[in-house]
C-alpha cells in the first residue's frame, strides 16, 4: 500500500514539476492614429459682385450677370472647401 501511494505522490509531483515552454506568438494589433488635417484650399478668388463694382453698374442686367458669375464661383468654392474638409473626417 505504501509502495502504490509512493509512487502515485512521486508521478504527481513529476507531472507537476515538468512545465512545458512557453509559446512565442507575435500578434499584430492596429490602433487607429490622430494625424493632423492639413489642408490648403488655395487662395481666396476675386469675386465679380462687389459692392463697388454693382455700385457702377448702370444696368440692371449686367448687375444681375455679375451676381450670377460671382455666386458661380462662390459654389465652386464651398465644392472645393468641402473637398478639402472630407478628406479630414
Amino acid at each position: 500500500m505504501r509502495l502504490l501511494i509512493a509512487t502515485a505522490s512521486a508521478l504527481t509531483l513529476t507531472a507537476c514539476a515538468t512545465a512545458s515552454e512557453p509559446t512565442i506568438r507575435t500578434v499584430r494589433v492596429e490602433v487607429p492614429v490622430v494625424v493632423k488635417c492639413a489642408t490648403d484650399p488655395g487662395p481666396r478668388p476675386e469675386y465679380p459682385d462687389t459692392d463697388a463694382a454693382l455700385a457702377a453698374v448702370k444696368d440692371v442686367f449686367e448687375a444681375a450677370k455679375l451676381v450670377m458669375a460671382g455666386r458661380a464661383l462662390r459654389i465652386g468654392r464651398e465644392a472645393e472647401l468641402e473637398a478639402a474638409v472630407s478628406g479630414c473626417r
